[in-house]
């Protein structure tokens, strides 16, 4: 598998090489402004109003434009931020108090009206939005003074902190955000060419700072090859988190830098636990066995990738480490197969002791990765049938249950809540994430307590708890944490990437302009 690993990311290399190769003279675009940071990004916002753009390319623009009021530090807890503290005198209650001073784009202050006016839309009817759902338990925002704003809860609920991580718009704006943002964030908003790109201005009265640059450009560029050569030329500055291990390999190559951080976007392996196979805990362990991780992370990823524990990064303050963990053992897989009455028919000849299907996005890595699968899993006699689909296409049949193996990723991963989301029993679809209809009661008790709890401390063991459980019954197999990485022009510095990759780094990156000077 190492082998086939190796040919495989060299011949993907080999093909950027010549593009690159052929391309390299051609013109470079000139930025609008030298002082600028250009971005290059895979696709457009489609919608610039924070509390209703879920997206990727809209939350990359929010993350500019707009001030949370609460933030996610290194250890990946919930700490202020427009919010100068946060208070929680008894389970259902949390009081916000808003530094003072802060300024809108358009000159007005920060006051609790504005932040009553954004969580307050989730609870009006008539709104429309996707995260709604994640306001279930808020019953009512109020503000106390004009710095000073109660959340009441329905019931005890301890990672409604995580919630407040939510970009604040300006009171009574209405649909003018789609268009025409205004927020609080290190960047105002200049236009936005459809499809083309998004322009921000540097903002002078930014709470947090100046930043450290002109503006930012986030051009849209769809295909990922196009990235690497619109970097490779110049035209440019950056690209984060939007190219793929090998063109990322090859540019670092080419004289251009590589910043990596760990991240907590999480690959796997999820089994439905309905199917009469997979039901079986051993033919789980059997398959976790049989995959090697490492080769995964060595040679199709790079190394731009650690070896996955579970659902939670390791920087997580509620990781438990002290779980099962699946080295790559074959011998182990085919005794466990074996014991579970699925013996190999002809040794290590052609036939297979049962067929699985698995499914995964046509996204050239993804069905890379399934191939490796394939391979590793067929050396322990299991056969397994690819099918490839467009994620869509894909991801609705997850929802419906219609599949045994799939291998999927989830991005950003900040709040052992999501281990509710993911593997309580009442998130079955439509309910939640719980896709593969795992139900354990003693993981459910163990959620339910950890969310009521009133301090880290009892929330950190119940977690712990849950985590060793899960880890034991299987339902995922993990593969890897990706790790963050910006490929940058040399003239690029202070770039920073934290767990999230946040694109409210750019603000402390500075620019060698033409002449040598560096922009601000």
């Amino acid at each position: 598998m190492r082998h086939r690993c190796r040919v495989r990311s060299a011949a993907l290399a080999a093909t950027l090489v010549s593009v690159l190769a052929a391309t390299a003279c051609g013109p470079s675009q000139p930025a609008i402004d030298p002082g600028y940071l250009t971005v290059g990004v895979r696709s457009a916002p489609n919608n610039l109003d924070p509390r209703i753009g879920t997206d990727e390319a809209s939350g990359r623009v929010a993350q500019l434009i707009y001030s949370r009021l609460m933030r996610i530090d290194e250890q990946l807890r919930v700490v202020p931020n427009l919010a100068s503290r946060l208070d929680n005198p008894d389970p259902l209650t949390y009081i916000a108090t808003l530094r003072s001073g802060v300024r809108f784009h358009d000159g007005h202050e920060l006051t609790a009206k504005d932040v009553v006016y954004t969580f307050g839309s989730f609870l009006d009817p008539a709104f429309v939005s996707p995260y709604k759902g994640a306001f279930r338990m808020l019953a009512s925002v109020r503000a106390l003074d004009t710095y000073v704003v109660e959340f009441k809860l329905k019931e005890p609920f301890g990672s409604f902190p995580i919630q407040l991580v939510f970009p604040i718009v300006p009171a009574d704006a209405g649909n003018s955000l789609r268009t025409s943002p205004i927020g609080t964030g290190p960047y105002r908003f200049v236009r936005y060419a459809v499809d083309d790109e998004v322009v921000l201005s540097a903002f002078d009265g930014y709470w947090d700072g100046r930043p450290q640059n002109k503006g930012v450009i986030l051009k849209v560029i769809p295909d990922e090859t196009m990235r690497g050569l619109e970097l490779r030329k110049g035209s440019i500055d950056l690209v984060i988190n939007d190219l793929p291990p090998d063109i990322a390999y090859q540019l670092q190559k080419d004289n251009l830098r590589l910043t990596q951080a760990p991240g907590v976007d999480y690959s796997y392996i999820a089994f439905n636990m309905r199917d009469r196979l997979l039901s079986d805990k051993r033919v789980r362990h059997a398959i976790a066995y049989a995959v090697d991780r490492d080769a995964i992370v060595t040679y199709l990823r790079r190394g731009l990738a650690t070896p996955a524990i579970g659902i939670l990064a390791p920087m997580a303050w509620a990781f438990e480490p002290s779980v099962v963990q699946f080295a790559h053992d074959p011998a182990r897989a085919k005794h466990l197969l074996d014991e579970a009455g699925y013996p190999d028919p002809d040794g290590d000849g052609p036939r297979t002791r049962f067929t699985l299907t698995l499914k995964t996005s046509t996204d050239e890595f993804f069905r890379l990765q399934a191939t490796v699968l394939q391979q590793a899993l067929r050396e322990v006699g299991i056969g397994v049938e690819v099918n490839s689909y467009e994620f869509a296409t894909m991801y609705a049949d997850v929802l419906k249950g219609n599949f045994q193996l799939v291998t999927m990723q989830w991005v950003g991963v900040t709040d052992p809540d999501m281990l509710r989301r993911v593997f309580h029993s009442s998130q079955i679809p439509p309910s939640g994430f719980n896709r593969g209809h795992y139900s354990n009661p003693a993981v459910d008790a163990l959620i339910d307590a950890a969310g009521a709890a009133a301090t880290e401390s009892e929330r950190r063991r119940d977690y712990s708890e849950a985590q060793k459980l899960i880890a034991e019954d299987a339902p995922y197999i993990s593969l890897w944490y990706k790790t963050h990485v910006a490929v940058t022009q040399p003239g690029i510095t202070g770039l920073r990437l934290g767990p999230q990759a946040d694109m409210l780094s750019l603000k402390d990156v500075k620019k060698a302009v033409p002449d040598g000077r560096v922009s601000s």
